[in-house]
């Protein structure tokens, strides 16, 4: 099978291209081309939609795997007109490709589709409600992929890190090396989910997967708001040798650290469906990050 990768060079699409490597032939696709272990892959910018038609009449695969997004939430804001085509107009051409040739499509969503209001983990049912230009993206790209008649699946993930790239545990680690003290919000709840469980769960489905279209939350197990989060980042690290001293984790509310966006209270995902349909289930969060942590106090960071 002939797999094209968009986003190879992200958090997740990193992680997918070793994931994905046993089930066919995969095809990295970054903005440049040029791959993170230096070697070329196929230019594909979502940001221009000539460079994704022509990666994906290149590339004639059976499976598209995107995981190539506009990110950047606080960017977003003052910059609606990209994060509209990455997130939602791209998504449509990749859908309307898909559906022309027979492919399928694996896209990735968030919980920024969500207002954050609820008490319990949302369903992938609950009704959606996002709070900005980031979010509201996002749901447009996937009301677009359910619209293409494109055989697909959307996954929602949440609060995604790893060992590499820039995310909320290496900005931990980098501040722990210059202050005593470090100000987290406490008041944000979500699950903290590492990168390659994503896209190892991701390789475990396609098997598993007829090409019937769903939408599917995968997150870790458990909760944690963001200060606890960071506060199992520093004592781990810390204990591994990785921090040679650890700072103060201090709980602030969010109203102490504004933001351009504004961001959901309430993050946390209800996986049941995975596990019902599929027989998969992640781990709870916190052994996530015994794992990253690991590779890093080994170097073992590919």
């Amino acid at each position: 099978m002939r797999i094209l990768l968009l986003g190879a060079n992200g958090q997740v699409g990193h992680e997918l291209r070793t994931a994905l490597a046993p089930l066919g032939d995969v095809l990295a696709a970054s903005r440049d081309g040029l791959l993170t272990d230096g070697t070329r892959g196929i230019v594909a910018d979502l940001a221009d939609a000539a460079s994704l038609r022509g990666a994906l009449a290149a590339a004639q695969a059976a499976l598209i795997v995107n995981a190539a997004a506009c990110t950047a939430v606080d960017r977003a804001e003052d910059e609606p007109q990209l994060a509209a085509r990455i997130n939602h107009h791209a998504v449509a051409e990749i859908g309307g490709w898909a559906a022309a040739h027979g492919a399928r499509v694996i896209h990735y969503s968030t919980d920024y589709v969500f207002d954050g209001h609820a008490a319990t983990p949302y369903r992938e049912e609950a009704a959606t409600a996002p709070l900005g230009v980031y979010g509201r993206s996002k749901l447009a790209g996937e009301h677009a992929l359910r619209d293409s008649g494109a055989a697909h699946l959307i996954l929602r993930t949440a609060w995604v890190y790893a060992a590499r790239g820039h995310n909320f545990l290496r900005t931990m680690l980098r501040l722990a090396g210059e202050r005593d003290e470090l100000r987290v919000v406490a008041d944000q709840i979500g699950a903290p989910t590492p990168a390659h469980w994503i896209a190892g769960t991701t390789a475990q489905l396609m098997p598993r997967w007829d090409g019937q279209a769903q939408t599917l939350h995968l997150v870790a197990g458990g909760q944690a708001s963001w200060h606890e989060f960071a506060a199992a980042i520093i004592a781990s690290a810390h204990a591994r040798g990785l921090l040679a001293r650890a700072p103060r984790v201090v709980p602030i509310p969010s109203l102490q650290y504004p933001t351009r966006a504004q961001r959901p209270a309430w993050s946390v995902l209800d996986c049941t469906r995975l596990k019902t349909r599929f027989g998969l289930e992640l781990p709870d969060w916190k052994v996530g990050l015994d794992e990253v942590l690991a590779q890093l106090a080994t170097n073992a960071v590919p």
